[in-house]
């Protein structure tokens, strides 16, 4: 006792006299050591550059020094969740980076990246800028490393070229000799290169005779060549590329093709070659350079392709330094014309011609990234057709199978990025686009799982992280940032990732185990604790959108998720408990809602709708193992609760006597019970005993779930339904005919009777419009108050069974 006590004074002395000087120190100490830390890194980087300059025969130790100060990387296989939740996460970010290529952009940038980027961002030629991609729901740190690099991808114009030549002609000349590229490409440029490469290959046009031309001679052919394009001139382009595979020919149709794409544009700096007015015109120069251009790029510099998906270019030969300009220039024009296209037919066959293209543009990353942009936001658009998402979604799967590791990436970010953005408007037009884009989309993250894993735990991670700070900040509507259809819609499309490349069957055929398994808990943890941040009637829908999510994990996974007690919390609230009033709405389409409008609150309408999602998802979801030898006692608990509901149900003012309500959940009552009557009959034959976990594991596993007596009946309720919809379905496409013909009728007459009535009816518009936003913004004030009054009412509640509970 004595001693304790002096330790405590020893405490408190240290405290008083010492302590703030020894954190000072450690401060102190801490600066220290990061100076030094950098000072070691400025160290490692003039090291490179001076061996970058003195060349081969420098200092051969500095390159190993700087590889030995970087820290080693973890593979996330070799990780668990836990040690992601740990910190170890971060390790992943890191991007290894190649040190002839480092030392060429140190060197680069040392000497010439000033003054190259202002004449750069002065000239008219080069692409327009292209931003990293950052998605709403994920934050992760990009790289810079990947932006530096792609900073020479499309090339210098002519002004940025001049200038450079003029302050620095030492490094232009370095340029040059090394990467002659980087002072080549102008989307406007003239291609003549590419003749030179043709002169011996086309056999019907007669050889270039080369003389000398003054200045004025040059403008007058300028000016004679800027013409009008005729289908004459297409057809004979057409002739030379079919027969030869013109060089020449090739570089004319992609003149045209760009005058094409900028058809609408006027531009007097960079004025285009030849002027279209005919659609005739416009219609054969696009499908003659969609079409035959990647073929004379095929014949030319064939594309090899291995057994395993990896392409190759021959990208070292002088003729493909030649033809970069033009693929290029027509992939730039490619981008730039899918821009102004709404034809379905040209879209497609636009978006088709691009998958032959991607390898040529592989090292081009500028150009690739506007290109992923472009393609990714045809595919995640409401106003796309399906036959259009499907064709761009080819040519991203094309360019995860054959881009390196920085293109996968950038493409699995941006792929997720655009399903969110196209997931914040859900409706019953919308919701068939969006289920064809999570199941799209959920196929690439298993081409690479290593990559797949990387990015699908960072955006578990965030949406994990949105949740925390939504239940620590609860005040503000910080629920909000949870409760919307974008944070609903992600948590449902990493289930269906993880659906299909964790079934057993997918990793059976594998022959291992999917590196996706991982994250199974930590996204069922989120959805449960997403479903329970608000636990009102308001916001039962979202919770039957999240179970149904979590449900296809399950069944797909053969994992145990206990979705039971949710269901139940929700047969026991008071919106389930207490009579309903009588109502003529419509019917809530759950499968379309997150959020139930304040209206249908204690509705007979609502009650019912709720007690048929309750039913079918508590036999959707005992049905996963209505073939386990477990299933008895699985099912006791809950057949109990709902019994125990249909008596407090009859007594006389105080229980629920929905009829419709009742009969629905006795029936379910009756269905397990006559599967746990089954499962013992079969169980009673077994004579093995429950430690042989092979042979529990392999009870009834060969019997099909379907002639269970609980399968049989969900079966039968999932042909009803479907039917149901149908008709639904049928009836709502029908009134939406019906309106369009209306309005189109309205329209019309409307421009009969003269522009006054116009003017009148869009001020009327205008007017229900400022209603309709001051009655929504009241109902938004209405239905909060009646959430809050709703958690109070639950909890007297809770408290009054809590004391019946007692005094039984």
């Amino acid at each position: 006792m004595t001693a304790a006590k002096k330790n405590l004074k020893a405490t408190k002395k240290f405290e008083k006299k010492h302590l703030k000087g020894v954190l000072e120190k450690r401060k102190a100490v801490r600066k220290i050591k990061q100076r030094q830390q950098l000072k070691e890194k400025k160290k490692a980087k003039r090291a490179q550059d001076e061996e970058f300059y003195k060349g081969p025969g420098g200092d051969a130790n500095g390159e190993n020094k700087a590889a030995n100060n970087k820290k080693p990387g973890a593979k996330a296989s070799e990780m668990s969740v836990d040690e992601f939740f740990k910190g170890g996460f971060e390790i992943l970010d890191t991007k290894t980076k190649d040190k002839t290529k480092s030392a060429a952009k140190l060197g680069k940038r040392k000497r010439g990246e000033a003054d190259a980027r202002e004449d750069d961002s002065e000239g008219s030629g080069s692409e327009p800028e292209i931003s990293d991609f950052e998605e709403p729901v994920v934050s992760d740190s990009e790289s810079d490393d990947d932006d530096a690099s792609d900073e020479g991808d499309l090339g210098m114009s002519k002004s940025a070229m001049e200038a450079l030549a003029e302050k620095d002609p030492e490094f232009y000349k370095f340029l040059k000799e090394n990467d002659p590229e980087a002072l080549d490409f102008d989307e406007n440029a003239d291609l003549a290169e590419v003749d030179d490469l043709s002169g011996s290959e086309d056999e019907d046009e007669q050889p270039k005779k080369k003389q000398k031309k003054d200045k004025k001679a040059a403008k007058e052919q300028q000016e004679k060549d800027d013409r009008e394009l005729t289908q004459a001139m297409i057809a004979k382009w057409k002739a030379s590329i079919q027969a030869t595979h013109s060089l020449r020919a090739a570089r004319q149709v992609v003149i045209g093709f760009r005058c094409a794409a900028h058809l609408n544009e006027s531009d007097e700096e960079n004025r285009q070659r030849y002027t279209i007015t005919s659609p005739d015109v416009f219609h054969d120069i696009v499908v003659l350079a969609l079409r035959g251009i990647p073929e004379v790029l095929q014949h030319h510099v064939p594309v090899k392709e291995s057994a395993a998906g990896k392409v190759y270019v021959q990208t070292e030969g002088k003729k493909f330094k030649a033809l970069s300009m033009l693929i290029k220039s027509f992939a730039a024009s490619v981008i730039r014309l899918l821009g102004t296209l709404s034809d379905e037919a040209t879209l497609k066959l636009t978006l088709s011609a691009l998958q032959p293209l991607l390898p040529y543009l592989l090292s081009s990353r500028k150009l690739l990234k506007l290109l992923i942009k472009t393609v990714v936001a045809f595919w995640s658009q409401s106003a796309s057709t399906d036959a259009t998402r499907i064709t761009a979604f080819l040519v991203i799967r094309r360019l995860v199978v054959i881009g390196d590791k920085a293109a996968r990436e950038v493409v699995l970010k941006a792929t997720y990025q655009g399903l969110v953005q196209g997931s914040r408007l859900t409706n019953a037009n919308t919701i068939q686009g969006i289920n064809l884009m999570k199941n799209s989309a959920a196929e690439l993250w298993g081409l690479d799982q290593t990559l797949g894993y990387t990015t699908a735990f960072t955006s578990i991670r965030q949406l994990a992280i949105h949740l925390r700070n939504s239940i620590i900040n609860n005040k503000n509507d910080s629920y909000r940032a949870v409760y919307n259809w974008q944070y609903v819609h992600s948590l449902d499309f990493w289930s269906c990732v993880l659906s299909e490349h964790c079934s057993p069957l997918r990793q059976a055929e594998a022959g291992k185990e999917s590196q996706l398994k991982l994250l199974i808990y930590p996204l069922v943890q989120v959805t449960l604790g997403a479903m329970r941040l608000v636990p009102t009637a308001l916001y039962f829908p979202l919770r039957f959108q999240l179970i149904r999510s979590l449900l296809r994990l399950s069944r797909a996974t053969d994992t145990y998720i206990p979705l039971a007690s949710a269901l139940l919390e929700v047969l026991n609230s008071a919106e389930m408990k207490k009579p309903a009033k009588a109502s003529t709405l419509k019917p809530l389409d759950f499968s379309v809602a997150y959020k139930a409008p304040k209206s249908y609150l204690r509705t007979r309408v609502y009650q019912d709708g709720v007690a048929e999602q309750v039913v079918e998802l508590l036999a959707e979801f005992f049905v996963l193992w209505s073939r386990s030898i477990a299933f008895p006692e699985f099912s006791l608990p809950v057949v109990i609760s709902i019994k125990r509901w249909l008596k407090e149900g009859r007594k006389p003012g105080r229980g629920n006597r929905n009829g419709k309500v009742a009969s629905g959940l006795v029936l379910l009552v009756q269905k397990l019970e006559a599967n746990a009557r089954f499962v013992e009959e079969r169980r009673a034959r077994v004579d093995f005993a429950p430690k042989d976990r092979a042979q529990v594991d392999a009870f009834l596993k060969d019997f099909e779930w379907e002639r269970t007596p609980l399968g049989a009946y969900v079966v039968s309720q999932r042909k009803l339904r479907a039917e149901r919809q149908r008709l639904v379905e049928e009836a709502r496409r029908e009134e939406e005919k019906k309106r369009k013909e209306e309005e189109r009728e309205a329209l019309e007459g409307g421009d009969g009777d003269g522009g006054e009535s116009g003017d009148e009816s869009a001020e009327e518009e205008e007017e229900d419009e400022d209603i309709d936003g001051a009655e929504s913004e009241d109902e938004g004030k209405e239905e909060e108050d009646e959430s809050e009054e709703e958690e109070e009412e639950s909890e007297e509640e809770e408290e009054e069974e809590e004391k019946e509970a007692e005094e039984d």
